[in-house]
């Protein structure tokens, strides 16, 4: 269950037996199922969240149409965290919600720290997962500030095949800031294409 994440880090900085072996007696594991919710608008995010299995969305209500806004969705071998709740301890302002059964490891803040503490080196690890996520942070932004519906509809599929075959297209939608019945127009005039 714990070689995906001993693997994602592999892939950033060596690791010897020892050290993975150490690693992994910092994670546990959950399960939740379709519909559950790993942490709710107003709780703190007590854990950092790697994904085993399964898929997940972040959301917060939007409070002037009072619609679920999509931040991201995570799937196998990402994150599902509230970055800022978790490192801070301090209340979320949004929700992060199964949309497949899940499995998670998961890790609490100060085991979190603990771990940082007798392995420095995991601190070059978490530095270019920040990155990666502050990166494709940015070219939302750009793409959503550049793009019509149909060219961000475009490079969501080719930036998320494995999301679009797996989350319904009305999540989609709101990830891109549209509304599904858009989004099926514009579904229905590349397949005519």
């Amino acid at each position: 269950m714990k070689q995906g994440l001993i693997t994602s880090i592999s892939k950033h900085i060596t690791l010897s037996y020892e050290e993975a072996h150490l690693i992994e007696t910092f994670w546990t594991e959950k399960t939740l199922e379709k519909g559950d919710y790993l942490l709710r608008n107003g709780q703190t995010c007590r854990t950092d969240n790697f994904v085993v299995n399964g898929a997940l969305k972040a959301f917060y209500i939007n409070p002037e149409t009072g619609k679920e806004e999509i931040l991201y969705f995570a799937i196998e071998n990402w994150w599902a965290t509230d970055i800022d709740s978790f490192q801070k301890q301090r209340p979320s302002i949004y929700n992060i919600h199964a949309i497949e059964k899940t499995t998670l490891l998961q890790i609490s803040h100060d085991s979190f720290q603990e771990m940082l503490r007798q392995l420095p080196k995991l601190e070059r690890f978490f530095r270019i997962i920040l990155e990666n996520y502050l990166g494709s942070l940015q070219k939302r932004i750009i793409l959503n500030k550049t793009l019509d519906a149909e060219q961000r509809y475009l490079e969501f599929l080719k930036d998320y095949p494995e999301i679009s075959k797996r989350v319904p297209n009305y999540l989609i939608a709101s990830y891109l800031g549209i509304s599904a019945e858009f989004l099926s127009r514009i579904r229905k005039k590349i397949e005519a294409s």
